[in-house]
């Protein structure tokens, strides 16, 4: 606790553990658009944020919930999904003319291969440029989410109930992600 004039409370989302400051900070400095990529328990969030001194303003954003409307029928916080979902916001952004960032994962540990650098991947196809490790992104099999197809079969369906129930074959996980990209491809060149 303070005991002197001289101790200096630190902000509240710090105290939190909501936010480090200091990696802020670099960010900005860096003077390029953020790439925010935000993963919950069910989606996935990629926002293109260009900082100003009055504040924060989204340039363009996606949400893996907006994947439904492209016939996305599987899980929307898996690697496949995170991938679309980047995909969907780099197209977006460069349509808006801002084709550069720098990646912000807030207080997400790096995982090489991870969905965060599922997303990463997902904004460099569209063309947008994020200055990342190449060796840190997911393989094409790991996009496309023939790991989750090798589980499944590996399981004998455990753990899937909620996609056989509604009737989905996970088989076909592959060529619909392939389907939902040109889909979305397609929406955003109109």
């Amino acid at each position: 606790m303070a005991r002197s004039a001289s101790y200096k409370v630190k902000f509240r989302r710090r105290r939190d553990g909501l936010t480090d400051y200091y990696l802020r900070t670099k960010l900005l400095r860096s003077g390029l658009p953020r790439v925010v990529v935000r993963i919950s328990n069910k989606h996935v969030k990629v926002l293109i944020v260009s900082s100003k001194p009055i504040g924060d303003f989204t340039v363009a954003s996606a949400f893996s919930q907006e994947l439904k409307r492209f016939d996305w029928p599987f899980s929307c916080n898996n690697t496949p999904a995170s991938y679309l979902t980047a995909y969907l916001a780099g197209l977006r952004c460069l349509k808006k003319g801002v084709s550069e960032g720098i990646l912000d994962i807030g207080l997400h540990k790096p995982v090489k291969g991870g969905r965060i650098y599922a997303a990463c991947k997902g904004l460099l196809d569209a063309g947008f440029k994020v200055r990342v490790d190449e060796s840190l992104l997911p393989d094409k099999s790991r996009i496309l989410g023939e790991h989750i197809v090798n589980y499944f079969k590996a399981s004998g369906g455990r753990g899937f109930s909620g996609y056989l129930s509604r009737g989905l074959n996970v088989e076909e996980m592959p060529e619909t992600f392939e389907k939902v990209k040109t889909r979305i491809k397609e929406a955003v060149e109109k």
